[in-house]
């Protein structure tokens, strides 16, 4: 098994084009590491260089203690499963899983005891004779799982595995690739543009953008406490509300002002959450005054009468342009003077459409972010 270190990693194409900049990033032995972020922040580029399909420009990587930038693929000692699968179709399963280990003359009985061991964890041995014609696209993926696995590798690399599988499947692929990644104790590297992805299955996410590491940590930390605005709006479904805001300091006390002061309209009077005292940090008074974001997460806008009912700071006056019924909740698409807002509320709210609603934000849970640069102010 092994760890892995990117150092100072760049991958600069011709034209100036630079596709990852200064990566920097220790991966445990046996972690479980996601990247993610938006098509083109450089994340399956970053698996790539790790992989040796893609040459490092500057930098230097290491698996375990060894410095790989010039070290060939096949010798790297790392297995890669690939988003379309890459199986080999006049093969059978067996055959497929069991091509590399022929290409490196393995001895025909190990060749059968690897691959039917992979297939008995997969729960592919009734398949080994089929082609992949004749499966579905969970038990491809399940054969290119199993063609990595017989290899024995210090390091898997999976590449948005699961982004060709309908919604159901890709659930129950999750559970079992993280259910593998126990099973074998080996160091998994996985790429998604899928945030529900990353936060069910990652020890630590790795979240990009642009080319740059955002912010690296574990999934309940870049939810609680996100570094920036993005960080924070990438990740949790629905997205965090933004709202543009003033900070103002008023009878001792940090006040966030948002809305329109037109004191003659039912729906204009501004809008204000008193930050507790938990919230309150010496950087606040640096923004005295000035823009800035507010972020509240869909959990944390209640509409439910014992909140409102005790509800001294956070009120705010909206209307509810659709309602969604999810069994469990129910989303609330809200519009506050033209700013669209979503609320995760009890599935026994009696909002409809059309509705203007009194709702309160939990002035425990604010976030505020820099309007300039968008890094956190307070989480």
């Amino acid at each position: 098994m092994a760890s892995l270190s990117l150092r100072g990693i760049y991958k600069k194409y011709p034209g100036g084009v630079v596709a990852v900049s200064d990566v920097n990033l220790e991966i445990r032995d046996k972690e479980f590491i996601v990247l993610v972020g938006p098509s083109g922040c450089g994340k399956s580029t970053t698996l790539r260089m790790i992989a040796g399909l893609e040459e490092i420009s500057e930098g230097e990587l290491y698996i375990g203690d060894r410095l790989v930038n010039d070290i060939a693929p096949k010798d790297r000692d790392i297995a890669m499963v690939f988003q379309n699968y890459a199986l080999y179709p006049h093969m059978t399963v067996f055959d497929n899983m069991a091509f590399g280990l022929k290409l490196r003359k393995v001895p025909k009985d190990e060749i059968a005891r690897k691959v039917e061991e992979a297939a008995r964890i997969l729960d592919l041995t009734p398949l080994l004779n089929r082609k992949p014609k004749a499966m579905s696209g969970g038990q491809r993926q399940r054969v290119a799982l199993g063609r990595a696995i017989v290899r024995n590798p210090q390091v898997f690399l999976l590449d948005e595995p699961l982004s060709n599988l309908d919604a159901k499947l890709r659930a129950q692929m999750r559970t079992e690739i993280s259910l593998l990644h126990k099973r074998l104790g080996t160091t998994f590297i996985y790429v998604t543009h899928d945030q529900t992805e990353a936060m069910t299955m990652g020890d630590r996410i790795v979240v990009m953008k642009g080319g740059y590491v955002q912010q690296i940590d574990t999934p309940q930390n870049l939810y609680e406490t996100p570094c920036n605005k993005f960080v924070a709006g990438f990740l949790g479904s629905p997205q965090m509300n933004f709202i543009d805001a003033v900070l103002i300091y008023r009878d001792g006390q940090y006040v966030v002002q948002f809305g329109s002061e037109d004191t003659k309209s039912s729906r204009g009077v501004k809008s204000e959450v008193i930050l507790p005292q938990s919230k309150v940090t010496p950087d606040l008074e640096h923004y005295i005054d000035k823009e800035v974001i507010l972020g509240i997460r869909p959990e944390n806008v209640h509409d439910e009468p014992q909140y409102l009912a005790n509800a001294t700071t956070g009120i705010v006056k909206c209307i509810v342009e659709i309602t969604e019924l999810m069994g469990a909740e129910t989303y609330l698409y809200l519009d506050f003077e033209g700013v669209k807002m979503t609320a995760r509320v009890s599935p026994k709210s009696t909002a409809r459409p059309q509705d203007e609603i009194d709702v309160v934000f939990d002035a425990e849970k604010i976030h505020l972010f820099d309007k300039e640069t968008e890094k956190t102010i307070i989480n």
